[in-house]
C-alpha cells in the first residue's frame, strides 16, 4: 500500500491572530467616544446635521438659484463687476476654454438684450428665488447649533443681506486671490481672512444673534482655511475635470462637474461650521469663548 501524501499542516494560529486584531481594532474605534468625548461629540453633530444631505441641499439651491442671480448682477453691472464674476467662475468651479468663453459672451450681452429675455421683473424674481440659499444655509447653522427656527419676519431681511453680501464677496474675491496684483504669498493670508470674516459674520447673522461672536469662530476659522485649501485644490484639479467632462458628456459636461464640486465646497463649510459648535465648547476653549459645555444649552438659552 501506497503511503497518502502528507498535507501541509494548517495555521489555525494565524487567522485566530488576525481575527484577534481585528477585534481589538474594533473595540478601540468604538471606545473612542467614551476615551476622547470630543470624538463622541463630533460624530453626534455631524449625524445630528446629516452632513452630505445638507451639502447636497446648499449646493443644488445655489447651482439653481444663487448662480442664474449672478448672472443678472453680472450682465447689468459695470465690465468690471463681469470680469470679476467670470475670474471667480474660474477659480471656484474650473471653468475655462471654451466654457469660460461662453459665459463671457452670455454675460457680455447688452442692456437691451437683457431686458427683452428677462425685464425686470425677471430678473427681480430671479434675485428673489436666489434666497432659497440663503433660507438653506440658515437651517444648516440652526441645526448646527440646535436652535429653532427664525420667524419669517424676523429672518426675510437677514436672507437679502446675506444674498447681496456673498454675491458681493464672489464678484470680488478673484482679485482679492490675486493679492491685488502682489501675488499668491499676499492673497492666500487676504483670502483666508476674508473667508473666516464671512463665515463668522454668516452664522452670527443668519442664526438672528442669538449665539455670541466669540463662540462662532472656531467655526468660521475652520470654513475660512477649508474654502482656501479648495480653492488651491480647484486651481489644480477642476481644469483637467471639465475637459474630461466635456468630452465624455458634451456641454453637460460642465454642469455635472460645476454640481459636484459645489457638493464639495458646501460639504466642507456644513463640516466646517458643525465641528466648530464642537470645538467651541470644548473646556480649555469654552472658558476664554464664553460658550457653554454642554451640548443642548444653546437651544434651551434661546
Amino acid at each position: 500500500m501506497t503511503e497518502s501524501p502528507t498535507r501541509a499542516p494548517r495555521e489555525p494560529g494565524r487567522w485566530a491572530r488576525v481575527r484577534s486584531r481585528l477585534a481589538a481594532l474594533t473595540a478601540t474605534a468604538k471606545g473612542l467616544p467614551d476615551r476622547i468625548p470630543i470624538v463622541g461629540r463630533a460624530v453626534g453633530q455631524l449625524v445630528r446635521v446629516n452632513l452630505l444631505d445638507s451639502a447636497t441641499r446648499l449646493a443644488a439651491q445655489a447651482f439653481l438659484s444663487a448662480l442664474p442671480a449672478l448672472f443678472v448682477v453680472a450682465v447689468f453691472a459695470p465690465s468690471s463687476v463681469r470680469d470679476g464674476v467670470v475670474g471667480s467662475l474660474r477659480d471656484q468651479l474650473g471653468l475655462q476654454g471654451e466654457a469660460q468663453q461662453q459665459v463671457r459672451q452670455l454675460m457680455s450681452a447688452g442692456h437691451d438684450d437683457v431686458a427683452q429675455s428677462f425685464g425686470l421683473i425677471g430678473a427681480l424674481v430671479t434675485l428673489l428665488s436666489a434666497t432659497a440659499l440663503s433660507r438653506a444655509m440658515q437651517r444648516v447653522c440652526e441645526r448646527c447649533w440646535e436652535m429653532p427656527r427664525s420667524g419669517t419676519r424676523v429672518a426675510a431681511w437677514r436672507w437679502l443681506a446675506w444674498l447681496a453680501v456673498w454675491l458681493v464677496v464672489l464678484v470680488f474675491q478673484a482679485p482679492v486671490r490675486k493679492g491685488f496684483g502682489a501675488g499668491a504669498w499676499l492673497g492666500l493670508p487676504l483670502f483666508m481672512l476674508l473667508a473666516t470674516a464671512l463665515w463668522w459674520w454668516t452664522q452670527h447673522l443668519l442664526l438672528g444673534s442669538r449665539v455670541r461672536w466669540y463662540p462662532l469662530l472656531p467655526g468660521a476659522l475652520l470654513a475660512g482655511a477649508a474654502i482656501t485649501g479648495l480653492g488651491i485644490a480647484a486651481q489644480v484639479y477642476l481644469p483637467g475635470a471639465v475637459s474630461r467632462s466635456i468630452t465624455k458628456f458634451g456641454p453637460y459636461g460642465v454642469v455635472f462637474t460645476s454640481l459636484s464640486w459645489l457638493i464639495v465646497l458646501f460639504t466642507a463649510v456644513t463640516l466646517a461650521i458643525a465641528l466648530g459648535r464642537v470645538v467651541a465648547e470644548e473646556p480649555l476653549l469654552a472658558r476664554h469663548l464664553g460658550s457653554p459645555t454642554q451640548a443642548g444649552t444653546w437651544g434651551r438659552r434661546a
